[in-house]
């Protein structure tokens, strides 16, 4: 702070930072380091190089490492590398004693360090001190005989040194410990480098003794087909085979097995081993025999063979779907089919047995719909394939016991026995079978079945008994009320068939009554009873004032022949119009004015076609709000609204809009013609 010269201190004057937001460049803390690092301003500079040049000197820097060395280990005698690094200074100043005193101190203190040991024999071995690395190697291997590391570096070291004997015995004494796979394997090779068939071929037999895998078993087969022990080698899978037995076999000795015979030519004993493996071994693990068989059937087989095999590949893969999801019905039905065509029928038999034995666990219809079909189709088996009706007809019992019938039933099971009674000329049963389907559930389609059965029997007192029931049990349903009309009708009892329609019509409820009505009036036309039409049509208007009823009306009305029709039809359409602007219905008044035009057009007088013209309604664009189903807006719209001459003298306003639009016109066609005639004159 600086002092006036009043004696008062002055604050230094605060620089204020205009702009406080972020810099678009961040630097971290990270970054500013690797910055230091790359242009080496933090460069530790290398202590200098010591240079001795007498023996005095000499001494006295070995005295101080040792000293050294000893102060670290006395701190921490535990320290593997402490005592490394000593070790390796006697070694590098030739003090091979000191270097082996401070080793043998270091394996005092930890004789269970590999690394310890293989820096000791190392040091040895770089200074041609055979005999102390051997006897080092020793000690090691005997302290630690499952460091397989230890052992290689012996062994190593002895063949490297052509000392085979010793090298073999190293190895000897390394298998009575059994170790790992591939400590036997460099046993095999060290043999085989040096050309001991024999020997290697004993080292195999106490190999796959210790490893019996099959992998092991495989590779000292190849060992013998690789020298041409043909017989060797097939001794060899052969006792693989039997080692492991029915109950342990799996397919990778299998398919070694058959490629050796492949590899022989011997396809005949190729196609042996791998139809037998298949046979013994589990659907699940034969998938690789499988393709493996396929390849060979491709390759030296012929075509039934090859299908045998594809054949054998898909029944696996059905086999394992179904196992592992019995209600797969889709993969039983595929597996069924190919099964028959196959052609074995007691294997059919067994695997239908299995399929339907995969009963739903929840009684709901739904899950019941694809298992179903297994039924039908073992049915339609014993019927058509096996031609045994008896089991054709137990089969369709014991379905029609499974299924619960208090919740849901399918009426094609029921359909289909009835129909196979027939087939068999058995009436009575068939007969009785339907009685029992309807009353169990009297489901339409049961009774139409039924109905039609007795039609093709040309039983009709049964069809109608059956068409009474089916109402009694349904009296809205429409369209039974009209099959029984038309089965009256056509039997020719037509006060029968009216009175059947007659109280139809007179249900309170009803699913389709339009059907219904149209169905009597088409009947009333065609016993040509045009009276009876009319007064469908009116008390049928009495019920409903729908356009279809009206356009209907009038169209029967112009049908008939004369003035008289053509008067009734005007009449129609009058009073429809009438109905029609009571309601506001303006479409639908629309398409009857229409309809009464052509009428006129085509039948009426210019006078008559006049009157309905001056009837029919202006075509009004107009514009409203639109909404969405969620009730917000989605701005305006255009719609087609119709303006009827009645409107127009009820609303002045419209009138007042109409004159101003005829207006309008005409001013436009004035001026057009008051543009024509200066041209003209100018022209002239």
């Amino acid at each position: 702070m600086e002092t006036t010269m009043g004696g008062k201190q002055k604050t230094a004057k605060v620089v204020k930072v205009q702009n406080k937001a972020p810099a678009p460049v961040q630097l971290t803390a990270e970054q500013l380091i690797r910055e230091a690092k790359e242009r080496g301003l933090e460069t530790v500079a290398q202590p200098p190089k010591r240079k001795i040049t007498d023996k005095e000197e000499l001494e006295e820097y070995k005295l101080k490492q040792r000293k050294y060395f000893e102060d670290m280990i006395r701190k921490n005698r535990t320290s593997l590398q402490s005592w490394l690094r000593y070790a390796q200074f006697e070694d590098k100043m030739k003090e091979w004693q000191r270097a082996r005193s401070v080793y043998e101190r270091a394996l005092d203190v930890s004789f269970k360090s590999i690394p310890l040991w293989l820096k000791y024999a190392e040091m040895e071995m770089k200074n041609e001190q055979v005999n102390h690395a051997r006897n080092i190697w020793d000690r090691a291997v005997t302290i630690l005989p499952r460091a397989n590391q230890l052992w290689y570096k012996y062994v190593y070291m002895e063949e490297m040194l052509r000392n085979v004997a010793n090298c073999r015995q190293v190895f000897e004494r390394w298998m009575a410990w059994e170790p790992d796979v591939q400590a036997w394997n460099s046993y095999i090779n060290f043999e085989l480098r040096f050309k001991e068939i024999e020997r290697a071929r004993s080292i195999y037999e106490k190999f796959v003794d210790v490893h019996p895998e099959i992998k092991n078993w495989i590779k000292y087969a190849r060992f013998e087909e690789r020298f041409n022990f043909t017989s060797k080698s097939r001794e060899v899978y052969e006792r693989a085979v039997v080692f492991y037995g029915d109950e342990m076999m799996k397919p990778e000795l299998f398919v070694a097995f058959a490629r050796y015979e492949e590899r022989q030519k011997e396809y005949e004993r190729a196609r042996g081993i791998y139809k037998y493996a298949i046979e013994k071994i589990s659907k699940e693990q034969a998938e690789e025999l499988l393709k493996g068989y396929t390849v060979f059937e491709k390759r030296f087989g012929n075509r039934h063979g090859i299908e045998n095999v594809i054949v054998s590949k898909r029944k696996l893969q059905y086999e394992n779907e179904v196992t592992e999801n019995p209600h797969n019905y889709d993969a039983w039905f595929d597996f069924l089919r190919l099964s028959e065509e196959e052609g074995d029928v007691t294997a059919t038999r067994e695997l239908y047995e299995r399929a339907i034995a995969a009963v739903p666990p929840v009684e709901e219809k739904r899950h019941w719909r694809r298992y179903i079909y297994l039924w039908i189709y073992y049915a339609v088996f014993e019927e058509l394939t096996m031609k045994d009706m008896e089991r054709t007809r137990d089969v369709y019992k014991i379905c029609l016991d499974v299924i619960p019938h208090k919740k849901f039933t399918f009426a094609k099971i029921w359909i289909m026995f009835a129909k196979f009674e027939l087939r068999q000329k058995h009436v009575d049963q068939a007969r009785k079978i339907l009685g029992v389907s309807i009353g169990k559930c009297p489901k339409d389609k049961l009774f139409k079945t039924y109905i039609e059965v007795e039609l093709e029997l040309r039983e009709f007192d049964r069809c109608r008994k059956l068409y009474e029931k089916f109402i009694e049990l349904a009296p809205y349903n429409c369209n039974t009320w009209c099959r029984f009309a038309e089965l009256e009708s056509m039997l020719g009892d037509t006060p029968r068939a009216r009175g059947i329609y007659e109280i139809a019509v007179g249900q309170d409820r009803l699913d389709m009554p339009e059907m219904l009505w149209k169905a009597y009036i088409d009947f009333e036309k065609e016993q040509e009873e045009f009276d009876n039409v009319r007064s469908l049509y009116k008390r049928l208007l009495e019920k409903t004032q729908h356009i279809k009823v009206w356009l209907s009306y009038a169209a029967f009305e112009a049908c008939l022949q004369g003035q008289e029709a053509l008067e009734r039809t005007r009449k129609v359409y009058q009073k429809a119009n009438y109905s029609l602007k009571d309601q506001d219905s303006k479409n639908e008044r629309m398409c009857l004015l229409r309809s009464w035009k052509e009428l006129e057009e085509k039948s009426g007088t210019s006078e008559s076609l006049s009157h309905v013209e001056k009837q029919m309604p202006k075509q009004v664009k107009k514009r409203r709000k639109a909404t969405t189903e969620d009730g917000t807006d989605a701005g305006w719209e255009e719609y087609v609204d119709y303006i009827f001459p009645e409107d127009e003298e009820s609303q002045p306003t419209l009138k007042l809009l109409s004159m101003a639009k005829q207006w309008n016109a005409a001013d436009e066609d004035s001026s057009s013609s008051d543009d024509s005639s200066d041209d003209d004159d100018e022209e002239s």
